[in-house]
């Protein structure tokens, strides 16, 4: 099956059920295409998405969580398991894509989609907030053990995306961490946090989380 965009997603806001007062984009909606570009460098920069809606800036937006893909092959696992329709953007992907294991793409992996150029970021670490969003029990433990957390993608050309872009990998870079081995680490097997430092693929602040993980573990 050929790699595509079968969806692009924008916020559809709505009151943050885990944060009283606070609107949430946790919810995306079909749009008739998206136009990404490189936001700021921090969280509270934005979406890299024009026209979509972070509503926790202290821990979303910026360039490394630009914009956000998942695999519609992983929203019909989780309709087969919560035993509900789930539609494209419901976990908050900006693209929802069909024919590619997103999670067996290594980090730093540049990804031609449209006219933009994109680059697998960092992994997507679920929050309370996705948790009031989806409101299954311990969604949070389940979400983490099934391990299939998307991408996060950083735009290094601006461009615009549409529903049947394919998406076509360029290059390779020079290690063998994919999205899966870094999710992990994210989620606290030091054992990929060791693969993660070794390989030292993440941004820099990611980078010295591991290994701040890894210095505990010695130390203890």
């Amino acid at each position: 099956m050929e790699p595509l965009v079968i969806s692009t997603n924008v916020a559809a806001p709505k009151p943050n059920p885990a944060a009283k007062g606070r609107p949430t984009g946790s919810r995306k909606v079909p749009a008739d295409g998206i136009e990404v570009f490189a936001p700021g460098p921090s969280y509270g920069d934005g979406s890299g998405v024009q026209g979509d809606l972070i509503g926790d800036s202290d821990h979303h937006g910026g360039a490394q969580k630009a914009v956000y893909a998942f695999a519609r092959e992983q929203l019909d696992h989780w309709e087969r398991v919560l035993d509900r329709p789930l539609a494209d953007g419901m976990f908050g992907e900006n693209l929802t894509t069909t024919g590619i294991d997103l999670e067996a793409l290594l980090i730093n992996q540049q990804v031609r989609i449209g006219s933009a150029l994109l680059e697998v970021s960092i992994p997507r670490s679920p929050c309370a907030t996705f948790a009031a969003h989806i409101g299954a029990p311990r969604w949070v433990k389940r979400f983490t053990e099934h391990g299939r957390c998307g991408i996060y993608l950083r735009v290094v050309e601006p461009g615009r995306i549409v529903a049947g872009d394919r998406l076509e990998l360029l290059g390779r870079p020079a290690h063998d961490v994919d999205m899966l081995t870094a999710f992990a680490a994210a989620m606290g097997d030091l054992d990929a946090s060791a693969r993660v430092v070794d390989a030292h693929c993440l941004p820099q602040m990611y980078h010295e989380r591991h290994v701040a993980a890894l210095a505990r573990r010695a130390r203890a």
